[in-house]
């Protein structure tokens, strides 16, 4: 018997079948999906891999299989799905079958689990792309330092002896990463139960409306039946969705099986699972990237072992090794994060529908600003469509009022805040209620100018201005981390007539405490949320605390309940309309109505204040009217028109490298075998260029468009145009709808 091995590798040139022979002793234990170990290369030294596939003979197989390692094994399904996301999202195989390992353990050696309070953790002092491109490009020349930096992007944070003993290094490997400014190592608490200190009480199922219980009957009949369904709940925020969701959940337990519920942001599980707990106490598993590896791997093991029936995490989650699955529920499946920016590129609604039809069970999709895709199809019969109009309590939604900056500008009005706004948080301190705020920047300032030359201050790695950052004193790069202090000279003309223009956050919240001195404030970013378990700390202060004004980015617009909050202020509603990408005006709507849904979510009328230059865009107009269908129909005229996702898909092949000739010849070389490949009756190839930030982290960055569908033949043709001379030091990807353009 043969066996069809892949290396557990991130080399692209071991990206492919080698051939082993299975010992007659081990005939009938081998299967698709085992882990196993075999002599690689001319050496005797055993590398790990795994079984796609068994036959009954080969000609190049001349070395045998030496072990199999079954508590490290993927079902023969798992394998059949990484083959498939291999081949769609253009990786190695290998890179997904991690996904669907035990956290901890795509080493050599299962880890030995420490018990201690304390101890010494490793994780990354570097952006995720910064050490794989350091990696690709060869700056990391050690085979030790590759094998812990390739580990950590897998495992974030890990328990420092548990990493020695799985990658078979010493500390001084360590050491020198860190002296380097790769990896960071600190003094931790160990907590394996990510539920220690979580106190909830029981909660009942609540009685459904009219409009819930259509949903959940008719979702809930599939579960029983074992239909492999796909549905959209459809309602205004705060109308109930949550609880059809608990409640298909239920029902699916009752039968004897299990549930995978996703949420997009680790800010929304907190309250997610307190919800949860209290309906289902620890039956429930979570996971997602703030928890350490341990929880992880113990989390991991609840589900395996089937201690937990329900998985509640972010996209990584889909992956969880449940058993007799029984619905997928996809919260806010609009949101962006579902789809992984990095290699595998992968998008997890994707992935459920396919893991739905093989388990046989249904796939509901809910939001209350659906994805233009997903709306599409509802509208084409090809999903059903569940609508809920109103809110579950019979709270009205809150009343949304447009401010013309450009008006307030002309007043004399300076301020970040109009005087509308000004005026209604000055009315909500005075009743002891809550106000949230809006402004997608973080930061004090967004670009340093010199009124000289015209020149920003620029990162010297990244084509991109740096932000100014008052409470470090320091301008940073929101790209590479770049980091220097503020300048009172410009670096290109030397010219002291420097400025600070732009707005972010900490700007913001030091604005609010000089117009409102006596208001307490909160902020929730991507600087104040870096410690574990920060984004639920900010949340039950900014709610048992009753802190009057929560200043925030995208991490306070979905999801979250507060029933104190009755005003919410958009500080820029036009950011997201200003970048080149065809979702920027579906961005702008769903997150201007998302946040403007966490206003008067109980009994009190919320007031909704949107500030902006752009008035009369749709995007903005039809948000403050929170009416989905008018922007809906807008949107998709236009994209019918300009040949966007849904009537195409957008490929985006991009050349990453230091050599900006080399990208160039490379990108035109790719470029000419498509125009030779690709059927230009229904498939548009637009020429290489430079990406709209064409430099990070010192590398060039280039790239190549094609609309068309994403097909078979599609993916041939690609395949097909990529085999051309690789030059060394220039990587190539394949994104297939990218979140973003840049």
């Amino acid at each position: 018997m043969i066996a069809e091995i892949i290396i557990n590798s991130n080399a692209k040139a071991l990206n492919r079948i080698f051939d082993y022979i299975v010992p007659k002793e081990m005939e009938n234990d081998i299967f698709v999906g085992a882990r196993i170990y075999v002599p690689f290369g001319r050496g005797s030294k055993l590398e790990d891999g795994f079984v796609i596939g068994l036959k009954k003979e080969s000609e190049f197989a001349n070395k045998e299989i030496a072990k199999i390692i079954y508590e490290m094994s993927i079902p023969e399904e798992k394998m059949e799905l990484a083959k498939l996301m291999a081949r769609k999202y253009f990786c190695n195989i290998s890179d997904c079958i991690k996904l669907m390992l035990p956290p901890g353990t795509s080493g050599k050696e299962a880890t030995n689990w420490a018990k201690e309070k304390t101890g010494k953790f490793v994780c990354l002092a570097k952006e995720e792309i910064e050490i794989e491109e350091a990696i690709a490009s060869g700056d990391i020349k050690s085979d030790k330092h590759k094998k812990v930096l390739e580990f950590l992007l897998d495992n974030d944070e890990v328990y420092l002896p548990d990493l020695e003993k799985i990658l078979e290094v010493t500390s001084s490997v360590f050491k020198t990463l860190e002296k380097n400014g790769y990896v960071e190592i600190v003094e931790k608490q160990i907590e394996r139960n990510p539920f220690i200190n979580k106190n909830v009480e029981k909660d009942e199922p609540k009685i459904l409306n009219e409009e819930q219980q259509r949903a959940y009957d008719a979702i809930s009949f599939c579960i029983e039946n074992n239909e492999p369904t796909k549905s959209l709940i459809y309602g205004v925020t705060g109308s109930g969705k949550t609880e059809i969701y608990m409640q298909l959940i239920g029902k699916a337990i009752s039968l004897g099986k299990t549930a995978i519920m996703l949420v997009p942001e680790i800010s929304l599980t907190p309250q997610m699972v307190d919800r949860f707990l209290a309906r289902f106490g620890d039956n429930i598993a979570i996971l997602h990237s703030k928890l350490s590896i341990g929880e992880r791997y113990d989390e991991w093991q609840k589900i395996a072992e089937g201690k937990a029936k329900i998985v509640i995490g972010a996209r990584s989650a889909i992956f969880a090794p449940v058993k007799n699955l029984g619905i997928i529920i996809i919260d806010e499946e609009h949101d962006m994060s579902y789809k992984s920016d990095m290699a595998p590129r992968y998008h997890a609604k994707d992935l459920a529908k396919y893991i739905t039809e093989k388990a046989s069970c249904p796939l509901v999709l809910g939001s209350a600003t659906p994805d233009i895709s997903t709306y599409k199809q509802a509208l084409d019969n090809e999903i059903a469509i569940f609508k809920l109009t109103k809110r579950a309590n019979e709270s009205s939604l809150p009343e949304v009022e447009l401010v013309d900056l450009r008006y307030e500008l002309s007043q004399g009005n300076k301020s970040m805040l109009s005087l509308k706004l000004q005026k209604e948080i000055k009315e909500n301190l005075k009743n002891k209620k809550q106000t949230i705020l809006f402004l997608n920047r973080r930061g004090y300032s967004t670009f340093v100018l010199c009124r000289e030359c015209g020149e920003p201050v620029k990162c010297p790695n990244c084509n991109i201005s740096l932000t100014y950052h008052k409470f470090e004193n320091a301008l940073k790069c929101h790209y590479c981390g770049f980091q220097m202090p503020v300048v009172k000279k410009c670096p290109n003309c030397q010219s002291d007539k420097v400025k600070y223009f732009g707005t972010g956050t900490q700007k913001l919240e030091d604005e609010i405490h000089k117009i409102f001195p006596e208001a307490s404030t909160i902020r929730m970013d991507i600087d104040t949320v870096s410690k574990k378990n920060s984004h639920e700390e900010i949340l039950n202060k900014f709610k048992n605390e009753n802190i009057d004004i929560l200043i925030g980015t995208q991490m306070v617009v979905k999801g979250h309940h507060f029933p104190n909050v009755t005003l919410v202020g958009v500080i820029a509603a036009d950011g997201a309309l200003n970048i080149e990408d065809y979702n920027a005006s579906q961005k702008t709507f769903q997150t201007l109505v998302q946040v403007a849904g966490r206003a008067g979510r109980e009994s009190e009328k919320g007031r909704v204040i949107i500030q902006t230059y752009n008035p009369d865009h749709y995007a903005i107009s039809y948000a403050t009217k929170q009416d989905y269908e008018l922007f809906y129909n807008a949107e998709i005229a236009l994209r019918k028109m300009l040949k966007y996702p849904p009537f195409c898909d957008i490929i985006m092949i991009r050349f990453v490298g230091k050599n900006i000739n080399d990208i160039e010849s490379l990108s035109n070389a790719v470029y000419s075998n498509l125009q030779n490949l690709i059927d230009t009756s229904n498939t548009f190839v637009y020429k290489p260029f430079p990406s709209p930030v064409d430099k990070i982290k010192n590398k060039y960055r280039w790239r190549i468009i094609l609309k068309g569908k994403v097909n078979n033949k599609m993916l041939n043709t690609i395949y097909k145009a990529l085999e051309v001379k690789h030059i060394e030091g220039v990587s190539i990807s394949v994104d297939i709808n990218p979140n973003n353009m840049m």
